[in-house]
C-alpha cells in the first residue's frame, strides 16, 4: 500500500523531496503547498505533474485529504513548530528539514505530541545518511585511526543569507551530527564566538566590512551571525572546532578526524572522492612508529613498502552510489508503514541537537562563554 504525501514547502529542498517521492515505489504524492504561486507553476512544469496532485497556496486546503498519511515540511526553519503540531494533531505522521524547531522546549513537545498520536516524527538530518558518513563511523569503531585526537570541519559558502536563523542553526546541526554520530559521545561543553556584518547599502555585490565580534557577544536585535566558530568537548578529551558562514567566498564542506595512526577525511565538495583516509603517524613513538609497514591496505590504496612513519598514506574509499536524500525519504516511508521511530533521525534524536545548539546559541550570546549542553 502506498503512503500518500503531501510536501509542504516548493522550494529548493522541497523540490528535491518532491522528485524523491515521486520516483519512491512505496510513495504517492497528493499535494504540494507553497505560498508562492510562481513556485507551484515551476514544480508542475518540472515534474509533469498529474493533474490529480493538489498544488494548494496555504496548508489548510490539503488537510484531511482522503488518502493522506504523512506530510513532509521543507519551510523556513521558524516555521517548522507550528506546521508539524497541526499536522501532528490532525493524525499525520512528519518528516521535517532541520532543525526540528529553534528552541529545547518545542522540541520536546513535538516528540511529546507524536508519542501521544502514535505518529512518526522524523528529522531530515541528510548527512546521517550518506554511505561518506556510515563508511566513516565503521573505520573509527574499528579503531583504524589509533587514538583519537582532535577533529576540525568548514561548512561555509557565499549565499544565501537565511533571514529566520544565523549561520549557526543554519549550518552546524551537520558536523554535530556527524562528529556526534562518528565518536558516539556527545559534547560536554560547548562554546561559540561570532560576528554580525554590515549588510551593503546599494547595488548588489557591494564590499561587506565586518565589525569584529562583539566582546559583549552577539546582540540578536543587531542582525543574526554571519560567522561562527564553534568548540565541542567530548567526555574523553577529543575537541573539535567547526568553522561557519555564508558570506565566504569559496563553499567548503569539509570535515577531519585526526588520530594516531591515521586522518579521516570527509569532503563533501569532491563528490567522486568524498572519502579518504589518510595513514601514517606523526613520528612521535608509540604505536605508530611501525604503522606504515603494517597497514591493512582499505579500499584504492597504492603498493605499499616500509617507509619512515612520517610519510603517509592517502586512500581513496569505495562508497555505495546513492542520494543520502534518496535513504531518507526511503527510511521515513518505512517508519510510516512500521509505525516505529528511526533511532538516526527520530525526533528523540533530533532533541539532543538541538539542546547543543541552544547552548551554543546562549554562549555566543554571552560572547563565547563555555556551557554545559542541557
Amino acid at each position: 500500500m502506498k503512503i500518500g504525501i503531501a510536501i509542504l514547502g516548493a522550494g529548493r529542498w522541497g523540490v528535491n523531496l518532491i522528485r524523491n517521492f515521486l520516483e519512491h515505489p512505496n510513495s504517492q504524492l497528493l499535494a504540494v503547498v507553497d505560498q508562492n504561486r510562481d513556485s507551484l507553476v515551476a514544480v508542475q512544469k518540472q515534474f509533469n505533474l498529474h493533474p490529480s496532485v493538489i498544488l494548494a497556496t496555504d496548508w489548510s486546503q490539503v488537510q484531511g485529504l482522503p488518502g493522506l498519511d504523512a506530510v513532509a515540511i521543507a519551510t523556513p526553519a521558524s516555521t517548522h513548530y507550528t506546521l508539524a503540531t497541526a499536522a501532528l494533531k490532525q493524525g499525520y505522521h512528519v518528516l521535517v528539514e532541520k532543525p526540528l524547531a529553534l528552541n529545547l522546549s518545542e522540541a520536546i513537545e513535538l516528540c511529546e505530541l507524536a508519542q501521544k498520536q502514535q505518529r512518526q516524527l522524523f528529522v531530515d538530518h541528510t548527512y546521517l545518511f550518506h554511505p561518506a558518513v556510515d563508511r566513516g563511523q565503521r573505520i573509527i569503531q574499528q579503531h583504524q585511526l589509533g587514538n583519537l585526537r582532535y577533529g576540525y570541519a568548514q561548512r561555509t559558502h557565499f549565499e544565501p543569507v537565511r533571514h529566520d536563523v544565523d549561520a549557526l542553526w543554519d549550518l552546524a546541526v551537520h558536523d554535530i551530527a556527524i562528529f556526534n554520530t562518528w565518536l558516539q559521545q556527545t559534547p560536554i561543553q560547548v562554546r561559540a564566538t561570532g560576528t554580525v556584518f554590515p549588510k551593503p547599502e546599494g547595488p548588489s555585490g557591494s564590499l561587506m566590512v565586518t565589525r569584529g565580534i562583539q566582546e559583549e557577544g552577539i546582540n540578536q536585535e543587531e542582525g543574526l551571525a554571519d560567522l561562527v566558530w564553534v568548540t565541542l568537548i567530548y567526555p574523553d578529551g577529543f575537541q573539535a572546532f567547526i568553522h561557519l558562514c555564508w558570506l565566504n567566498p569559496d563553499k567548503q564542506r569539509r570535515l577531519t578526524v585526526v588520530g594516531s595512526l591515521g586522518t579521516l577525511i570527509f569532503d563533501e565538495m569532491l563528490p567522486e572522492t568524498p572519502l579518504i583516509l589518510q595513514r601514517g603517524g606523526s613520528n612521535r613513538g608509540g604505536e605508530e612508529d611501525n604503522f606504515a609497514e603494517s597497514a591493512i591496505p582499505y579500499g584504492i590504496a597504492s603498493p605499499r613498502v616500509p617507509q619512515p612513519s612520517s610519510i603517509r598514506y592517502r586512500e581513496v574509499l569505495n562508497l555505495e552510489q546513492v542520494e543520502p536524500l534518496r535513504r531518507v525519504c526511503d527510511r521515513f516511508l518505512n517508519c510510516v508503514q512500521t509505525n516505529t521511530p528511526c533511532p538516526t533521525s527520530s525526533g528523540s534524536a533530533s532533541v539532543e541537537l538541538i539542546g547543543i545548539l541552544s547552548a551554543l546559541s546562549k554562549s555566543l550570546e554571552l560572547g563565547g562563554q563555555p556551557l554545559i549542553p542541557f
